[in-house]
């Protein structure tokens, strides 16, 4: 992939960026909705996302600066030849340093397969591949097989470009727009594997994994951006 980015000029843009731009850009789902979110505010976190890491009274998250935003980010991971594909990430600045945050949306779609699916009939690359994730984690054992492994990997993207960058922080976000909080159990035990406690709104901290201080937040969204 070509190393040369272009400022967006809006959401269509980020339409011709997704695997299959007819089917996956529908109004109330994950990645329309979350292109008119961050949108709206282009050159600053949307204004849900500054408000949990404001509020979050971690000094290094805090009034944050951003430098970039990248929908569609493919991280690159070991064991095989698809990437983490971010649905965004960001660097900003911060009084402590540089931030690398992977962002996951959701509006009702589920976190795709538990770690037990995902590694049926698995080929050596793709335990190759944990294994990988689990050293950027800082993780001396497999997750429990629930545990899905699209949380496991978007976090580990997350740290992969906070070293690619010599960030001293990373944050994997979850930027929800279900009224209903849906899947907020699966991010819950898949933040029990940190030993954080996750709440709605709110950033946790998972101690410094790979050189880096990782943190995890579950943002809420406003629900006006599913009806754009």
């Amino acid at each position: 992939m070509a190393k040369i980015y272009i400022p967006s000029t809006g959401v269509d843009q980020w339409q011709r960026l997704l695997a299959d731009p007819e089917k996956h850009w529908r109004k109330g789902y994950s990645a329309r909705t979350l292109a008119y979110c961050w949108e709206e505010e282009a050159n600053d976190f949307p204004s849900s996302v500054r408000a949990v890491l404001d509020n979050s009274g971690i000094e290094s998250l805090q009034n944050l600066e951003l430098l970039l935003a990248v929908p569609e980010h493919p991280v690159p991971l070991r064991g095989g030849a698809r990437p983490s594909q971010n649905d965004v990430w960001a660097l900003a600045r911060g009084q402590n340093g540089l931030v690398s945050i992977a962002v996951e949306g959701k509006v009702s779609e589920p976190f795709g397969p538990t770690l037990e699916e995902w590694l049926q009939d698995a080929a050596p690359g793709k335990k190759d591949r944990l294994n990988h994730i689990c050293e950027q984690l800082g993780l001396s054992d497999w997750p429990p097989s629930p545990i899905r492994y699209q949380l496991l990997h978007r976090a580990a993207s997350a740290v992969i470009e906070a070293q690619r960058f010599c960030a001293s922080h990373a944050v994997m976000l979850v930027h929800s727009f279900s009224p209903q909080g849906e899947w907020f159990e699966d991010y819950k035990d898949f933040l029990d594997v940190f030993g954080c406690t996750a709440s709605p709104k709110t950033v946790s901290s998972a101690g410094t994994r790979a050189g880096v201080r990782l943190y995890f937040g579950w943002v809420q969204g406003e629900d006006r951006f599913r009806d754009m």
